[in-house]
């Protein structure tokens, strides 16, 4: 139905004087369902971890056996794995706030009599807000004033259809959460946070728990089998060294030594450090991720669905040609337009205060050519809203005593209005098809005299004549050829989806190098398919053109079906629908509606294309990084496990080489490596030239977990070898302890080094600018010098001198156990061996 137009008379909202006061009184307007988490619940967290349990029954056991030096080294040792526990939980979480920051949505208001954008957490009651069409309701209020108003109340009442309201009693109210379907209006705030309607009962978005992701569930499973795994060997441990020694608190000490080896209570801690510092990291440049978690998504995205107008486009139109009907004409821009009635009704169809790019074009074309002012139009009294398939929309207006109604839209929805013949609807859709092939986005407008008092229920039923076409210029970015090109580097597949017609999606993929456009399948096609059908059809085409909401959804969700990963960028209301099926929504946040903002995952701040591509950039990095970290935490914890337990079990001269005391040191050296030297790893000079990863059930791939298995177990048969040599040699259980540490270490060392990549040797990794780097190196030698020199940290360690000769052997058994990889890495992946390109079609 038609609603009356929108003025709103002198209305100067609260003053920013009064907002301190307010705000004091009534709080943010933000859910306070629990206690923000303190620096007590943070460490009450970390007390609950396994490894701190084990920690703290391990130091009461020396304390109780008398060993006094090493239950004061435990407590130190359990100081610092808190403090890096603690560390990592406050950066994440800080990272974390900050997105919230950047992510916080906000709503227009009138304070002071001046229209401003703030955080809808600002708003406090009394506050005078402005929403429109795809806004969501940021508190309770009551409308002022209305035109054409809708609100879906779905999150309230459950009922999907929209609302009509007004500003009548009973249907005046607006609550937080719903969202605006159509119109525009006036509202004044009634109530904020726990006090709305939404707050009350408790449907906020802040109790739903997220399900787990993937990444999520795949790395939990791993870490629950390594910890059953290492359950089981502690009970074993434990068995048979009571049964070899018959003290039972003595054997609970050495096995608590291999179940602290077997936990990695590192894999955890690096999994939400990096996607919370990878997020934080990546608003920074300007890409804002609403949660951590899309960052698992990114760095497998195989299909991006870009959409043409402000995504390829610059989203700056302007108006190039006119097509008079009655005349048969074009009027190129740029002549005297006085008397084109197609401009004129075009502006008279457009919004008064247009905020859509084609609108502003048609304002600005009438006010610099037709010699205009738009205060010289007539009063507008009614509107029928933008709908229908294709859309078109209706303003009315009254001039001379009469109403005059006018309309714009696409041209095939005006003909079927206007009624034409088959040889006027060809003439005129033979000229759109024309223009539309230059590039140019083509609109129908229509005018009609109604001489009734009512108006008719549909828009399409007033007795409309054809006035003309407007072709508008919409011109591609400067970059946006280099970001198609890096997009297809990537491997990643490019579907066009737009409403615009096919001639004018052609021209635009000619211009800018988007392939496949050579067929193309209409939004009114896809939604007549059959599921199977268009998910065939999905892999085949590229170009959707003539596309709307429901159709760019389901194209979405049939890729989705494929088992693609699917990206699509987005900055309309029309967008939000496939923003929110696709894996990973991109909305253009400067010049993109609030509702585009809210569907999406990721948000581009200045909306430049070529941010897409370094988020998909910044995605596999982070993952390449994660799965680094957890494969070097596989691989020095299977040399600490089985150095801990074979001997035992072989029945060895010096069965418990290593003590709790030996294994936090080492945890000590590997918490830190894992969770914050791999986070800093650069992106790979070639990470960007591979196809995306595959989405697949296991958290690693064969090849890759075989690979870091065998790294473990070489580097612990060097272990076990110099475990053994120095026993075969008589040296005492202290001088095969050292030999045994410093071979451990130094091949951590090298390690860490060694898998900074999976692909390129060292004499390219080791240009990666990483700053930790150089304080690895140092900190490492300092510390293995304090190993061999100082005679108190020998003693705590339970370790003896070393002469030169002995520390060379441990350093070269370590290097061959480690450095093999390198050498692998170079037959393995040739710098000559081809990168997957894209395949021009």
């Amino acid at each position: 139905m038609p609603g009356k137009v929108l003025t709103i008379g002198n209305v100067r909202g609260l003053s920013e004087s009064d907002i301190p006061v307010l705000q004091q009184e009534h709080g943010k307007n933000s859910f306070q369902l629990e206690k923000p988490r303190q620096l007590l619940h943070i460490l009450a967290d970390i007390v609950r971890e396994p490894m701190f349990i084990l920690l703290m029954i391990a130091c009461a056991i020396y304390f109780i056996l008398g060993q006094s030096t090493e239950g004061i080294m435990m407590l130190v040792a359990i100081c610092f794995v808190a403090a890096i526990s603690l560390y990592q939980d406050v950066r994440s979480t800080r990272a974390l706030e900050a997105l919230k920051q950047y992510t916080a949505p906000e709503v227009r208001v009138i304070r002071d009599g001046i229209e401003k954008e703030i955080r809808t957490e600002e708003l406090v009651p009394g506050d005078v807000i402005i929403l429109e069409e795809g806004n969501k309701v940021p508190a309770d209020a009551t409308i002022i004033q209305q035109n054409d108003l809708s609100v879906n109340e779905s999150a309230i009442t459950g009922e999907s259809m929209p609302a009509e309201k007004d500003e009548t009693s009973g249907k005046n109210s607006l609550y937080q959460g719903t969202t605006v379907n159509t119109g525009k209006c006036y509202a004044i705030i009634t109530a904020t946070g726990n006090n709305t309607l939404l707050g009350k009962v408790g449907k906020t978005v802040s109790t739903i728990t997220a399900p787990k992701t993937l990444l999520q569930n795949q790395v939990n499973r791993f870490v629950r089998q390594l910890a059953i795994f290492g359950i089981t060997a502690f009970l074993i441990i434990w068995l048979v060294n009571y049964l070899k020694i018959g003290l039972a608190i003595q054997s609970l000490l050495f096995a608590l030594t291999l179940a602290m080896a077997a936990i990695p209570e590192e894999i955890p801690v690096a999994f939400s450090s990096f996607l919370a510092l990878g997020a934080w990291q990546m608003s920074r440049l300007g890409i804002i991720t609403r949660q951590p978690q899309t960052i698992e998504n990114l760095g497998a995205v195989d299909v991006i669905c870009l959409d043409k107008t402000g995504t390829i486009t610059e989203n700056k139109m302007s108006v190039k040609t006119i097509y008079d009907f009655e005349k048969d004409t074009f009027i190129e821009a740029g002549e005297r337009l006085k008397d084109s009635n197609v401009l004129r009704f075009g502006v008279m169809a457009s919004e008064r205060a247009p905020f859509d790019p084609m609108e502003k074009a048609i304002h600005e074309a009438y006010q610099l050519y037709s010699g205009y002012q738009m205060h010289e139009l007539p009063k507008q009294v009614y509107e029928y809203p933008l709908q229908g398939i294709p859309p078109m929309m209706t303003h009315i207006f009254y001039e001379n005593n009469t109403h005059v109604a006018a309309a714009k839209g696409a041209p095939e929805r005006i003909i079927r209005a206007c009624k034409l013949n088959a040889g006027e609807a060809t003439q005129i859709l033979k000229q759109a098809s024309a223009q539309a092939q230059k590039g140019y986005r083509v609109i129908g407008v229509a005018s009609a005299v109604h001489k009734e008092k009512e108006f008719p229920p549909e828009q399409d039923d007033f007795n409309w004549k054809f006035e003309g076409l407007l072709c508008l210029y919409d011109p591609p970015r400067k970059n946006i050829s280099q970001v198609i090109k890096q997009f297809y580097d990537a491997g990643l597949h490019i579907k066009l989806l737009t409403g615009d017609f096919a001639e004018t999606a052609v021209n635009i993929c000619q211009q800018v190098g988007i392939t496949g456009y050579l067929k193309y399948v209409t939004g009114d096609q896809v939604l007549q398919m059959h599921e199977n059908e268009l998910k065939k059809a999905v892999e085949e085409i590229s170009l959707y053109v003539r596309m709307f909401p429901e159709a760019k959804q389901k194209v979405v969700n049939a890729l989705k079906s494929n088992d693609h990963i699917v990206a699509m960028t987005g900055d309309g209301v029309n967008d939000a629908p496939a923003l929110k099926a696709s894996d990973i929504g991109i909305a253009l946040g400067k010049k993109g509606t609030e509702m585009a903002r809210q569907a999406a995952d990721l948000i581009i701040t200045d909306d430049d294309p070529a941010k897409v591509v370094e988020a998909i950039k910044q995605g596999r990095k982070i993952f390449n990084n994660l799965k680094k970290a957890i494969r070097y935490i596989i691989s020095i914890h299977i040399p600490i496990i089985l150095t801990a337990s074979v001997p035992l079990l072989l029945g060895w001269k010096y069965p418990n080489i290593f003590t709790p005391v030996h294994v936090i040191f080492l945890e000590l050296i590997m918490g830190p490596t894992c969770s914050v030297f791999f986070e800093r790893e650069p992106v790979e000079e070639q990470l960007m030239l591979r196809p995306p990863r595959k989405r697949s059930p296991g958290l690693f791939q064969q090849d890759e977990l075989f690979i870091s298995i065998i790294q473990g177990l070489l580097i612990t048969t060097g272990v076990l070898w110099t475990y053994y040599f120095s026993m075969y040699l008589g040296d005492t259980l202290p001088e095969t302890r050292t030999m045994v540490f410093n071979t451990l270490i130094i091949s951590n060392i090298i390690l860490t080094f060694t898998n900074r990549s999976f692909t390129e040797n060292i004499t390219r990794t080791i240009l990666y600018k990483n700053n930790l780097a150089p304080w690895v190196i140092f900190i490492s030698i300092a510390f293995l010098t304090v190993l061999q020199l100082v005679t108190p940290v020998q003693e705590i360690f339970g370790l003896a001198p070393l002469t030169a000769t002995r520390f060379l052997l441990c350093t070269g058994v370590a290097f061959i156990s480690v450095a093999w990889f390198e050498m692998y890495k170079t037959h393995q992946y040739k710098p000559e061996k081809p990168l997957i390109r894209h395949k021009q079609e």
